[in-house]
């Protein structure tokens, strides 16, 4: 035992001298090379850490991402709901000074007996009606002497066509088809001539 502590300049760790050391794989000298199984714990530590953290980093991510999500449905819906309470807001508006008129109108025909000037009030209150919807986007459909169209007309009846020329034409509209910004909001029905 004592020419092992001569060659470790008298230190004995182990009883071992360096061959057995290297033959083992146990490095008990720090700044010697040897086995580095002693660091492969510490190594696996750190990976399995790393990967914790982003694994809770990306469970992170994910609950918020759901959150915004289901914050983002809410406004929408919510934003939806307030549009479709307010969107004939600005239409009814509108239509209250012709709503004034119409109040007007009815205490003057209380009042007065000159027809004219009743008719005369009454026609005014109708053109206001009249372009305060066409300010709107509203337009009247033109159908009489067009060729009945299935896409705008809905026939109500048909009778014999006065001319040749009135053959599968419409003859008579009972009542009016309207267009909405260019998108048909109500079908003429009219009557076709045979």
């Amino acid at each position: 035992m004592k020419e092992k502590d001569i060659k470790n300049n008298g230190k004995s760790f182990s009883g071992l001298n360096e061959n057995d050391e290297a033959e083992s794989g146990i490095n008990s000298d720090e700044n010697m090379s040897g086995s580095s199984y002693l660091n492969d714990e510490i190594v696996e530590e750190n990976a399995i850490e790393k990967l914790n953290e982003e694994l809770q980093e990306q469970k992170d991510k994910y609950l918020r991402l759901v959150a915004e999500f289901d914050n983002f449905k809410k406004r929408n819906a919510r934003e939806r709901i307030e549009l479709i309470q307010t969107a004939g807001k600005e239409v009814i508006t509108s239509l209250l000074d012709v709503l004034d008129d119409c109040d007007r109108a009815e205490k003057q025909l209380q009042n007065s007996d000159d027809i004219n000037q009743v008719r005369e009030g009454v026609q005014l209150v109708f053109n206001k009606l009249r372009s305060t919807l066409q300010n709107r986007g509203l337009k009247q459909m033109e159908s009489i002497h067009t060729e009945f169209d299935v896409e705008q007309h809905e026939a109500i009846t048909e009778i014999p066509a006065p001319s040749e020329n009135l053959k599968g034409k419409v003859i008579d509209e009972v009542q009016k088809g309207y267009y909405l910004n260019d998108k048909i909001i109500r079908f003429a029905k009219v009557v076709i001539g045979k």
